[in-house]
């Protein structure tokens, strides 16, 4: 089975990469790594499903699923610019950031949203290295960022 087919028996689907609000790509292959940039929430059709702060407008548990579809979009613009996911060999590193209410602290659990679903996709190789970090803004009020490192065949 593919990982594109494991993610879609999550409930997942990837869409085309939403396009970039910079001066920026999604996506740079070099030296048998893919980096992604920032990616929110997007829903398969690019427009941001959820914004809000984790621990005020949003539960714990909304925070989670709003760290899965950040990493679900990373994983559309891997998509995009490897072919297919299964090219990936390993997920290396997510660095996740948390829009979070004032004394909100448990980033971490929040961001294991992302890191379940990766494992759950990639198996073993999924496993990665990860921080979490919090802060009380982030563009366009999305209550999760996240940037991803994998290696490529």
């Amino acid at each position: 089975m593919s990982v594109e087919d494991r993610i879609n028996e999550l409930g997942y689907h990837l869409g085309e990469p939403s396009p970039s609000l910079g001066r920026y790509v999604r996506c740079v292959v070099t030296d048998g790594f893919a980096f992604t940039a920032g990616h929110g929430p997007f829903d398969e059709f690019g427009k941001v499903s959820v914004r809000g702060q984790v621990g005020g407008d949003l539960s714990l548990e909304q925070g989670q699923e709003a760290a899965r579809l950040s990493v679900v979009s990373c994983l559309a613009s891997l998509k995009s610019a490897l072919g297919s996911l299964d090219n990936i060999d390993r997920i290396v590193k997510l660095l996740g950031f948390v829009n979070c209410a004032g004394g909100f602290t448990d980033t971490s659990a929040v961001m294991n949203g992302a890191s379940d679903l990766l494992v759950d996709a990639f198996g073993e190789s999924g496993v990665h290295a990860r921080s979490a970090i919090g802060t009380t803004v982030l563009p366009g009020g999305i209550p999760v960022e996240i940037e991803l490192i994998a290696r490529v065949s």
